[in-house]
């Protein structure tokens, strides 16, 4: 399984060349069968992802693997917020030719179907184009919590506590490796938790018991929770916590806060110091393969042509960095798993 990495900001796209190594643009990732080591390598290979969790303005990396050719595929949302839905209408790809595009959102109850409940944002006179004509083989589908087969793949969905719209987390298998996708959870909803962070909840412990990597909301720090809990999100330490109470094998720091730097987002990572499980920090053009490398053995954040556009050529000097140097675990924020320590906190 290949887990790409085309948008890790929370709440808003953000700018400036404080924020470009771990990225600007919003909550995107795919899922392929490969081995593809970057956008180029996948495009290259035809290792274009057919599935995708949420679709805001990372959406639109997909033109880097898709190399000219349609989007075929289906798009899980988690919810219907703008920094996950945002990038539908931008990707060129998924209304050239030949395109499918089928797009699953949390059933809205009686508030209307899929596509109506869409088009309160993609409508006039919010946006000039509704969901149902940018391609003939678009499609919405309200959905309800379940396991479901989609491109390939076991699609496990659980609703999960946010705030201000119905809300999935998703597990994906492969049979080999599985995935685990909770970009924004409130755990505080369902009570303070043993650490005052929140419940390890029923949903959240089943999306990710013994998954290869839980994909999860990192907006806070613990720190931060007392002022900012109110936004509906969770805190780093949280996510930590859950990756060990659920045996994962590798947690993703994902969903990073608007306004934090890169050099911040370094800091919160170093303070972790031996968190009890395999900590990587989600970065916009990061490609993981799973089940992931043993961290003696591989570099675990892989490299790719972050500034590259779909054919290869480079991207202007503003949007590019330096995706390919080798760095140390201080500097791609990955911390050690520490098994001993996990095998004494699990329950």
């Amino acid at each position: 399984m290949n887990v790409f990495f085309f948008g890790c900001r929370g709440s808003t796209p953000v700018s400036g060349a404080e924020y470009q190594r771990y990225g600007t643009a919003t909550s995107c990732v795919g899922v392929g069968n490969g081995n593809a080591t970057g956008y180029a390598d996948a495009a290259a290979r035809g290792e274009a992802p057919h599935l995708v969790l949420d679709a805001g303005t990372g959406f639109i990396n997909l033109e880097r693997v898709l190399a000219g050719k349609p989007f075929c595929g289906t798009v899980c949302i988690t919810h219907l917020h703008w920094d996950h839905t945002h990038g539908l209408p931008f990707l060129r790809e998924a209304y050239m030719p030949g395109h499918r595009v089928d797009i699953r959102i949390p059933g809205q109850g009686d508030s209307g179907d899929a596509e109506t409940v869409m088009n309160r944002t993609f409508a006039p006179p919010h946006f000039p184009v509704p969901i149902g004509t940018l391609g003939e083989s678009w499609s919405v589908t309200g959905t309800e919590p379940g396991t479901v087969e989609l491109e390939g793949f076991t699609v496990r969905a659980e609703e999960i506590p946010h705030k201000g719209s119905r809300t999935f987390g998703y597990r994906v298998s492969d049979g080999s490796s599985s995935l685990a996708y909770l970009p924004d959870h409130k755990p505080l909803a369902l009570g303070p938790g043993p650490a005052g962070l929140g419940e390890y909840h029923p949903a959240a412990l089943a999306l990710a018991e013994g998954v290869d990597l839980l994909v999860h909301d990192s907006q806070h720090t613990a720190a931060e929770m007392p002022a900012l809990a109110f936004l509906g999100h969770s805190a780093v330490e949280y996510v930590v916590g859950l990756g060990v109470v659920a045996g994962a094998k590798a947690v993703a720091l994902f969903h990073h806060d608007p306004h934090r730097t890169d050099a911040q987002i370094d800091e919160i990572v170093a303070g972790l110091g031996d968190p009890g499980v395999r900590v990587i920090t989600a970065r916009e053009g990061m490609v993981l393969t799973l089940p992931l490398a043993d961290e003696a053995e591989a570099e675990p954040v892989v490299p790719t042509e972050v500034g590259a556009t779909e054919a290869g050529a480079p991207r202007d000097a503003g949007a590019t960095r330096d995706a390919g140097a080798t760095r140390d675990a201080g500097e791609t924020g990955e911390r050690s798993n520490g098994a001993a320590h996990r095998a004494a906190q699990r329950p």
